[in-house]
């Protein structure tokens, strides 16, 4: 029987192993992928951890996964053929009954398949997803480049595509990490006035390389939000930095009627006054990654404005290693499993 490699970790907050198990068979309405490569992403700590209910380990996290489907279950067929280039992102599939999912509003799903939540993810060279969760990769981007904006790519894209602004407003990026370097770049292809706002003077010839029109030094003497005041008041901020007091810091840099889009997780409360939305009419918005379908548009934005993640590579036998890159925050930017 042919056997199949996955990075798994035995308890919480354990260490990665590989281990060999038995390839599996794709059931009713799934499709068997095998994996080209696969994204390190922040939010896999939740599941390793065990910082959310439900988790079963042993545990193969991933869920920025490239690869091509090898394998059809039954009524599976609908569109999709062995061969097929895919990407299966935070969106691993959806209930279709919940009251969200009756509404149409499938990525709030009350039960979201997560890959390495619901069902093994990425970490691995072949994993079983629900077709739902399928999105198709286009020829220009190759695995390792489309595994990450089945994640961080589509978060940062689609908290773009669907807040307020429009192209010529002036839209903030704080932070220019994993998931900010990636917002600079769709700000500025999306025809905003794009502002970068990170930690340290030195980091703004990157923000310009990224396409940003401003830069702003949140450790400099002027405050974050009278930098944004003094260009006009920001219509959106795109908070991807995962520090609370950093992201309350721009709320009065916003202008009248502007938004606060919140995708940089932390669990710490944000320190706002009910006064500073109130007066303005500002409003502040937690915005979740994507549906497949969405992961599709990110990706085809991607390919024709050359838009592309910064990644490191590893291979899967050194998954525990680039796991502890991407956790100390050395990585530059993305950490990319690459099976096979």
């Amino acid at each position: 029987m042919r056997s199949y490699r996955a990075a798994q970790v035995a308890a919480a907050e354990g260490s990665f192993e590989i281990v060999e198990r038995e390839v599996p068979e794709p059931g009713p309405g799934q499709v068997r992928v095998a994996v080209d490569a696969c994204g390190v992403c922040h939010s896999d700590v939740v599941f390793v951890d065990a910082q959310v209910p439900g988790v079963r380990f042993p545990l193969v996290p991933g869920h920025e996964i490239a690869g091509r489907i090898e394998a059809l279950g039954a009524d599976a067929d609908d569109g999709w053929q062995v061969g097929d280039r895919v990407a299966v992102g935070w969106f691993g599939g959806s209930c279709h009954h919940c009251p969200p999912c009756r509404q149409g509003d499938f990525v709030v799903c009350q039960n979201l398949k997560v890959p390495g939540w619901a069902y093994d993810g990425g970490y691995a060279d072949v994993v079983i997803a629900p077709t739902d969760a399928l999105a198709r990769i286009p020829e220009a981007l190759p695995a390792a480049e489309a595994a990450p904006m089945a994640c961080a790519g589509v978060t940062t894209f689609n908290g773009l595509r669907r807040s307020p602004a429009r192209p010529g407003d002036l839209v903030a990026v704080l932070g220019i990490g994993g998931l900010g370097h990636l917002g600079v770049q769709y700000a500025a292809a999306m025809g905003f006035e794009t502002v970068a706002i990170a930690r340290g003077a030195a980091k703004a010839d990157f923000a310009e390389q990224l396409g940003a029109h401003h830069y702003v030094d949140s450790t400099a003497a002027t405050p974050v939000a009278d930098a944004l005041q003094s260009l006009g008041g920001a219509k959106v901020v795109l908070a991807t930095a995962a520090n609370s007091e950093a992201i309350a810091a721009t709320v009065d840099g916003l202008s009248h009627r502007g938004e606060l889009v919140v995708i940089g997780v932390s669990l710490e409360p944000l320190g706002i006054a009910p006064v500073q939305l109130i007066m303005s009419g500002r409003a502040v918005r937690g915005h979740p990654s994507g549906t497949a379908q969405d992961v599709q548009d990110t990706m085809a934005f991607s390919a024709l404005h050359g838009i592309r993640p910064m990644i490191e590579t590893a291979p899967l036998d050194r998954t525990d290693e680039a796991y502890r890159k991407m956790l100390s925050g050395a990585a530059r930017f993305r950490m990319v499993l690459l099976p096979g």
